[in-house]
């Protein structure tokens, strides 16, 4: 039997997050090595430092776009009560129901 649940997150996130860990490796190993003139490897360790950092990041910004927005968070319980109190619940108002079944001389 198929899974019918999708995973919300984008594609790009996953290959980041496996990406990271093997770049900031390889930039350690860059740094730590004896192997490459010291300016070239230090340019090179830096650059993949620095990729490592952006592949990380979208975790960080969503991780903490959920502690702020999310539903547990104060902003988050804040939104769904005047969510409710505005009436976005998705149901249609009783005048409205009241009016079509007149429309439709049920009542």
């Amino acid at each position: 039997m198929e899974d019918d649940h999708l995973d919300p997150t984008p594609q790009w996130i996953e290959v980041s997050a496996l990406a990271a860990p093997a770049l900031l490796g390889t930039a350690a190993g860059l740094l730590l090595g004896d192997l490459m003139h010291r300016n070239a490897r230090r340019g090179v360790g830096i650059g993949l430092g620095a990729l490592g950092f952006l592949a990380i990041l979208p975790f960080v910004v969503d991780g903490v776009a959920a502690l702020v927005t999310g539903p547990r968070s104060r902003y988050g319980v804040r939104r769904k009560i005047q969510h409710i109190r505005d009436g976005g619940d998705g149901l249609p108002d009783h005048d409205e129901v009241a009016e079509q079944l007149r429309e439709q001389g049920l009542i």
